[in-house]
């Protein structure tokens, strides 16, 4: 038999337990999905270029405040929302449009719920796993000091809302080309990406407590609170899934921009209806 130094039940040591199952996979591959997001994500806000493909505009380069039409593979002049480039953006920077908006998504997902405990758990292993022991820690405070901003999320919610219509009219635009109607792979990879955005964002925590979660009960009135109740429902159901959207989402947000860079680039060739 094991001699195991036992405190309250639990094994003394980091990373010590009494699972008999692989328990480490699980931080061990969000780990490395994280990790490789963050670093393609940001090479690809850093480029400022090929970004866009005929009607096709990547998600992290949306809505383009402003636009240098001199980097390659850069959208229309027109289709920026203040114009040409500013003068005075720091000269040690890319012109990115990516830069100026990618702070907004990326500040709901590291505040969300989900995210909160697979980061923790695979980059801070605070703990690494359920009954599993905990890096020794001295003078926890949790989220009042370092990680205070998490508080923020159901902030960041109003912006991501308002990046979910931002992205379907992206979706909605793919379908058309030089005013023609028209689709293409790209338009289809536009559309999904949109919807897989909208359902994570959708199954927030934060979205289900703002819609019901912080009523005692829906008798507010008989259609009042039907009404309450019904989309309370609905938002719960996608919050059973929130880590699967979550995953999905980050995923194809991801894989749309490689597929609008590569395309742009002539790597390879969009199939579509107008060409």
């Amino acid at each position: 038999m094991r001699d195991t130094a036992v405190q309250g039940g639990h094994e003394i040591g980091f990373a010590a337990n009494l699972r008999g199952d692989a328990w480490w996979l699980a931080p061990l591959l969000t780990f490395i999905g994280l990790s490789a997001f963050g670093i393609y994500a940001t090479w690809a806000a850093f480029q400022g270029g090929y970004y866009w493909h005929g009607s096709y505009l990547s998600p992290f380069y949306s809505p383009p405040l402003f636009i240098d039409p001199a980097a390659p593979g850069a959208a229309p002049l027109s289709h920026a929302w203040f114009g040409a480039w500013p003068s005075w953006w720091p000269k040690f920077l890319p012109a990115s449009p990516a830069l100026l908006i990618l702070i907004f998504p990326l500040s709901f997902r590291a505040t969300c719920y989900y995210y909160r405990k697979a980061y923790y758990r695979a980059y801070f292993a605070t703990p690494p796993a359920c009954a599993v022991t905990a890096l020794p820690q001295k003078d926890y405070r949790g989220e009042t000091r370092l990680f205070l901003i998490q508080n923020l999320h159901r902030y960041a919610l109003y912006a991501a809302l308002v990046f979910i219509f931002i992205l379907y009219y992206d979706a909605f635009a793919a379908f058309f080309r030089d005013g023609e109607l028209g689709v293409g792979v790209g338009s289809v990879v536009l559309l999904i990406n949109a919807t897989l955005l909208a359902l994570y964002t959708m199954g927030c925590h934060s979205l289900r407590h703002l819609i019901g979660g912080r009523l005692d009960s829906f008798s507010c009135g008989a259609v009042c609170g039907k009404l309450s109740h019904t989309a309370w429902k609905k938002v719960s159901c996608l919050n059973k899934n929130h880590m699967l959207f979550a995953w999905l989402s980050l995923f194809w947000v991801g894989f749309t921009d490689f597929y609008v860079r590569l395309a742009a680039m002539g790597v390879i060739t969009d199939f579509n209806t107008w060409d």
